[in-house]
């Protein structure tokens, strides 16, 4: 490596964690984004730096038109199929006693109920809420991305943030959803009260207390399994706290096997037993119940997750 790629090579990683940011947030995936970063590298590789006045702002740009490509490229796959309803996106996992430099690496994370939504809407739709409300990029460099102008742009994400709001209290964070990152991850004191609904909803779940499963469940409660080709399938969207309940005895004897993680900086569970996982469930709090239960039991994708021991 020369003197000139050694350089754009150094100025390109110092972006490189704000693009799988942005990258992540676009596409819920975790390998596509790492794709799509690399596709930016690519790109700058070939052109050169020398002439690039706004390096951050040009390779935004540049994955943000790759992350669009590949929404499109998905949106077409998932034409009249049940895959969007059943897929839970890629996970952050981490441990509870993570160490607070690590935490503090998620503290612009969004939860995996914030991603399910945003898998709804459409590609422009999502780009301009992701780039406008989550990474506060004005509209003005948003429309050229989408070959749209800035007002048009700003009536996508407008389009967007409603449909989150009337996707319900598990989601954004209900009527706030305009900003999405304010219920993404939970304060500490937060995120206490939030682990002691979730200890409640495990000890009742192992003990098959119906009652006690109904107290801690939102009577809406949506419970999204992605099971993949595993042993826990079919994939399925169960909702309602009785249908949930009645889903989730079907599987109560696992539960001695669970073991608190962090995902996506909120609470989650996950299912390991012989140290093999089986399941990892991602659990949205609102109010003192819980709002949503997003599992991925798909084994070829826990497989490829970096999942703490």
């Amino acid at each position: 490596m020369d003197a000139r790629a050694f350089e754009e090579h150094r100025a390109f990683e110092e972006h490189r964690a704000h693009l799988h940011a942005v990258a992540y947030r676009m596409l819920g995936s975790l390998s596509e984004a790492d794709d799509a970063v690399q596709e930016a590298w690519l790109r700058l590789s070939r052109v050169g730096a020398d002439d690039v006045r706004d390096l951050r702002a040009w390779l935004t740009t540049v994955v943000s038109r790759v992350c669009l490509d590949m929404l499109r490229s998905r949106a077409a796959r998932r034409e009249d199929s049940l895959e969007a309803q059943t897929h839970v996106p890629d996970p952050i996992v981490t441990r509870i006693d993570e160490d607070p430099a690590e935490q503090a690496a998620l503290a612009d994370s969004v939860g995996i109920a914030l991603l399910v939504v945003l898998d709804r809407l459409s590609p422009a739709e999502r780009l301009a809420f992701v780039l406008h409300d989550i990474f506060a990029l004005p509209f003005e460099q948003i429309g050229p991305i989408l070959d749209r102008s800035p007002a048009a742009a700003k009536q996508l994400a407008s389009r967007a943030r409603q449909r989150l709001r009337a996707a319900g209290p598990g989601t954004a964070g209900g009527d706030r959803a305009d900003l999405p990152n304010q219920a993404d991850l939970p304060k500490q004191a937060d995120l206490a009260k939030q682990w002691a609904v979730v200890d409640a909803f495990l000890a009742a779940a192992r003990d098959g207390d119906f009652e006690g499963l109904l107290a801690v469940l939102d009577p809406d409660v949506v419970l999204r399994g992605d099971a993949g080709l595993g042993p826990l399938g079919p994939s399925k969207v169960v909702r309602g706290a009785r249908e949930a309940i009645a889903h989730t005895q079907r599987y109560a004897a696992l539960g001695r096997f669970a073991r608190p993680v962090l995902v996506n900086g909120g609470p989650g569970l996950l299912v390991a037993p012989a140290g093999e996982p089986l399941a990892l469930m991602a659990i949205t709090v609102r109010g003192n119940r819980i709002v949503e239960l997003d599992i991925l039991a798909d084994p070829a994708r826990l497989a490829t997750l970096d999942l703490p021991s």
